[in-house]
């Protein structure tokens, strides 16, 4: 545990107040043709509104110039510095959809994609298949694939075209290259042992790949699978020990309630739409003190290089933005896990906007919500891993350092 973690814990009482951390997955951006990102260019009153009563600044969520992903965008928003607890998104995926992962298991996150003639991948996700269809595919493959070359193989459903295999057996490993070749319209690429205990599980994954598109060879769209993320469980100190805090997470999709059980957030049913989130955390207010809000459909529209619906996306948060602020939280963060520029259809290296609104705030010359705009404010650029410590300070958390 590093020494900033630790200090935190030191310091860390118990009170009354309320803090919520709003996380709108990608939300950072790139200015477009008209010169805005989706940020900038989003209709955002009440997040302006926000912001200008707010401490505000740029997070760097690793380090300058490192592209995050989901997994060790939100371990810093969470206070761990993401370059010790390394968390693959294989056992996240896992743990999200209730993946009970025993020591010496082996989790994986797949995709449903479509196949072209070639090995060619032609959809990494299956024109985003239901969830519908998704349990239905997961469901025949169950019953085909039980074993490959001597290692058990269990599935589970996600959320659309996503699910996840867990792997049982002896001499599996973590250190396994993805069978992803992360773009449409490139030939499959196999996975590769990293190390060489890694050569029993790349040759296991391949083979799985390959069973998997015998058996869906029939399907239009979702006729075989790609595996990335290899990772078993870890040891994490917990939210709740850490901070003394009750968490709890509001989020639709398993991987961030993966992460947010990693962390021993309890999980809050949050349905399926986002009016759904703004329900259960209302629903739940009483019964804890931080609340962890994850929006997912920002980085969904970045990924798929749409910026008019990651715009509107940002604006349908902020027109429902009232049901969080009506319930007074003591302390509200804006923010998202990393930058998903529609323009570069993916994750990029940087940094993310946030706000900080709370009593003991000292506003800024921030006027509204938009990276520009909050790259002004006072807290100019700091790690993801610090936000939980100011969090924790204007929740009145912390006790003092020192005599």
């Amino acid at each position: 545990m590093g020494t900033r973690m630790e200090l935190l814990r030191t310091l860390a009482q118990k009170g009354s107040t309320k803090m919520v951390l709003l996380v709108m997955d990608g939300l950072g951006g790139l200015p477009s043709e008209n010169g805005q990102t989706e940020l900038e260019k989003a209709y955002t009153p009440n997040m302006d509104e926000i912001a200008a009563q707010s401490e505000c600044g740029m997070l760097e969520m690793v380090d300058i110039g490192i592209t995050p992903g989901s997994g060790p965008g939100h371990l810093g928003l969470f206070g761990y510095d993401p370059l010790e607890y390394r968390i693959g998104r294989g056992i996240l995926e896992a743990l999200g959809v209730g993946a009970e992962v025993k020591s010496g298991e082996i989790c994986a996150r797949g995709n449903f994609a479509t196949f072209g003639p070639g090995d060619m991948v032609v959809d990494r996700r299956a024109g985003r298949i239901s969830s519908e269809k998704n349990r239905m595919i997961v469901d025949r493959i169950r019953n085909e694939i039980r074993e490959v070359e001597g290692t058990s193989v269990r599935f589970y459903p996600g959320e659309e075209h996503r699910f996840v295999v867990v792997m049982s057996g002896e001499g599996l490993s973590e250190a396994v290259a993805d069978a992803d070749p992360q773009k449409e319209g490139r030939p499959m690429k196999w996975a590769l042992p990293l190390e060489t205990h890694g050569e029993k599980t790349a040759g296991v994954v391949n083979a799985l790949v390959r069973r998997v598109r015998e058996v869906l060879s029939d399907e239009p769209a979702a006729n075989g699978c790609l595996l990335r993320g290899f990772s078993g469980a870890p040891v994490i100190p917990g939210m709740a020990d850490l901070y003394n805090l009750s968490p709890a997470a509001i989020a639709t999709y398993p991987m961030y309630k993966g992460l947010a059980r990693l962390v021993g957030m309890e999980i809050l049913d949050a349905g399926r739409t986002m009016e759904d989130l703004f329900s259960t955390l209302e629903a739940h207010w009483d019964a804890h003190d931080f609340f962890f809000v994850h929006v997912k459909y920002t980085d969904s529209r970045g990924e798929d290089g749409d910026f008019k619906a990651k715009r509107e996306v940002i604006e349908k948060v902020d027109r429902l933005m009232p049901r969080l602020t009506d319930l007074h939280p003591d302390v509200l963060v804006i923010t998202g896990d990393h930058s998903t520029p529609s323009q570069m259809k993916g994750h990029s290296w940087h940094p993310v906007p946030f706000l900080l609104q709370s009593a003991w705030g000292r506003p800024d010359e921030v006027l509204a919500f938009g990276e520009r705009m909050v790259a002004r404010g006072i807290h100019g650029r700091i790690p993801a891993c610090s936000l939980m410590g100011l969090m924790l300070a204007h929740g009145l958390r912390l006790a003092k350092f020192g005599a």
